[in-house]
């Protein structure tokens, strides 16, 4: 008679494990239609929430731009120049050896911060992280505010850059991890944008204040920084930490709340974390793993090299000439007045760009924006080296050569500047996501490094003195990278995270990405059995 009950009862229990089975895949087919056929306007109304906490992480991102573009612009500011350089010729002029260590805060702090931010991210999470570095960033303020010699304003900018170099790293993160993939594109771009805020507003408070004759001239920049800690101080309490963060350490309780605190009451909650809890299930499958050395092995070093390739490709293509705008405005000809509302202009145009890239990449799709905004960005930068090869320099060419650079910056801001945040966030393994921003981020402020020594030497006038003639260096840096991403750079438009694993573990050539079919996808891991199929390209 006991036997008979036990085997009634394991017979149960067996009944309720296959139940539990089959409404847990339900919920993950249920959660991958929905993926796929939500819309950007559903998603914008079902997960409003989700857009304002990502966007309010994204913050930090602007004190990050803030910071090395007002450094560059504070280069051509008259009263700095006065109270920091020494007489030159018929004004004053900082050397350009401390241009150089002025500068190389933002970078050198990028790579140190954006390897250490991996770890607090990973152990205490995105939410923790990211207040610290908030309230990090407020002592740090008054080192600028009240340095009055180089060697403490060095101080000031290496210390704000190696904590504002970890907001790059949490606020891709944290935006790819809050959203549907009908907003994973907009959010993650709007990293973008808030670069060009910060580097907009920087160059708005300088061309404000470079006419005067105190020290204000240049405090009063450094002090508005505290206003974005205020904006953020009364807010950062109550962000709901990342749901994936809570399933890789199986909180799954927490998940689900943090879920409905980022989502609409109609959103089916369950059927949301079943799908995260199998994408989590997946990598593991796949044996994505967690550390820095797994984001170069087998499994995720193409997800690993495409995403330090993007990244870089901003530098190597002469992003770092928009924190010396003003002064290659200046050194190119233009007065100093007409230099710093161009560089405004400059930004201002980046920041439309931006916006516009918005509405292609729900169209066009990643792939074609970058690779063909990166070729258009070669063709402009070796016009502008050509212009300045006239010889004379007529003022027709003058005002060409910086009229080019802002169409290269709308071209930059519809493409490469956005979507490589969008690539960042699509193309690493989700267990490993932080950690391969991270080295993407160190690696591309590696070569921040050796553009920040270069370009005060190449453009400052007792220096190379090359102006415009920089479009034939980063032209040819640039068409180099458009060969690598012609090859490399694969259409990530409309794809869950599970699929985007599968391709890559199937090794999907990029340029059949967009084409290739998976069927099956949904029980990757139960069955066994997946079939595929190459889609009409």
């Amino acid at each position: 008679m006991s036997t008979d009950a036990h085997r009634e009862d394991k017979a149960g229990l067996e009944a309720v494990a296959s139940h539990g089975e089959a409404r847990d895949q339900a919920d993950i087919i249920e959660a991958i239609r929905a993926e796929h056929q939500m819309s950007f306007m559903e998603a914008v109304k079902l997960y409003p929430k989700a857009i304002g906490w990502s966007a309010f992480v994204s913050i930090g991102v602007i004190m990050l731009a803030f910071d090395p573009q007002l450094i560059g612009n504070l280069y051509a500011t008259p009263q700095f120049k006065r109270d920091y350089g020494y007489p030159y010729k018929d004004g004053y002029n900082i050397d350009a050896a401390w241009q150089t260590g002025l500068s190389m805060g933002s970078p050198v702090g990028q790579v140190v911060g954006a390897i250490f931010a991996a770890y607090p991210m990973d152990y205490f999470g995105r939410k923790i992280t990211f207040t610290v570095c908030v309230l990090l960033t407020t002592g740090i303020i008054f080192i600028q505010f009240f340095s009055r010699s180089l060697p403490v304003l060095l101080a000031g900018e290496l210390l704000a850059g190696l904590v504002l170099g970890m907001f790059v790293v949490i606020a891709p993160a944290y935006a790819s991890e809050v959203c549907p993939t009908a907003l994973r594109g907009h959010l993650t771009s709007y990293v973008n944008l808030c670069f060009v805020m910060g580097q907009l507003l920087a160059n708005g408070v300088t061309a404000g204040t470079s006419k005067r004759t105190d020290h204000w001239a240049y405090s009063i920049p450094f002090a508005l920084q505290w206003f974005w800690i205020l904006v953020i101080l009364p807010g950062m309490l109550f962000i709901p930490e990342s749901p994936w963060w809570y399933v890789r350490k199986n909180r799954l309780a927490d998940a689900e709340k943090s879920l409905r605190r980022l989502a609409s009451p109609s959103v089916n909650i369950a059927a949301s974390l079943a799908f995260i809890v199998e994408t989590d299930r997946l990598e593991q499958e796949l044996e994505a793993g967690s550390t820095y050395m797994d984001c170069f092995r087998r499994v995720n070093l193409r997800r690993t090299e495409i995403s330090v390739g993007v990244y870089c490709i901003q530098v190597l293509s002469g992003i770092y000439l928009i924190n010396y705008g003003t002064v290659f405005f200046e050194e190119a000809g233009l007065p100093t007045d007409q230099a710093f509302n161009m560089s405004v202009g400059f930004l201002a145009v980046g920041f439309v760009g931006t916006l516009v890239s918005w509405v292609f990449m729900i169209n066009v799709g990643r792939r074609v924006l970058y690779v063909w905004g990166l070729f258009m960005l070669v063709v402009i930068q070796l016009v502008i080296g050509i212009l300045d090869c006239i010889p004379g320099r007529p003022a027709g060419a003058i005002w060409a050569e910086s009229a080019l650079m802002l169409v290269w910056n709308f071209f930059y801001d519809i493409s490469i500047g956005p979507i490589c945040f969008v690539l960042l966030a699509e193309c690493s393994a989700t267990r490993v996501r932080s950690k391969t921003i991270a080295t993407a981020t160190a690696a591309q402020g590696c070569l921040g490094i050796v553009m920040t020594i270069a370009i005060p030497y190449m453009i400052n006038p007792a220096q190379a003195n090359l102006r415009g003639k920089l479009g034939f260096f980063f032209g040819g840096l640039a068409g180099i990278c458009f060969v690598w991403a012609y090859f490399r750079v694969p259409e990530t438009k409309g794809r869950t995270y599970e699929e985007l694993d599968l391709l890559f573990d199937k090794n999907v050539p990029a340029r059949r990405f967009a084409g290739y079919k998976l069927e099956g996808a949904l029980s990757a891991g139960h069955e066994g059995q997946r079939k595929e199929s190459i889609a009409t390209f």
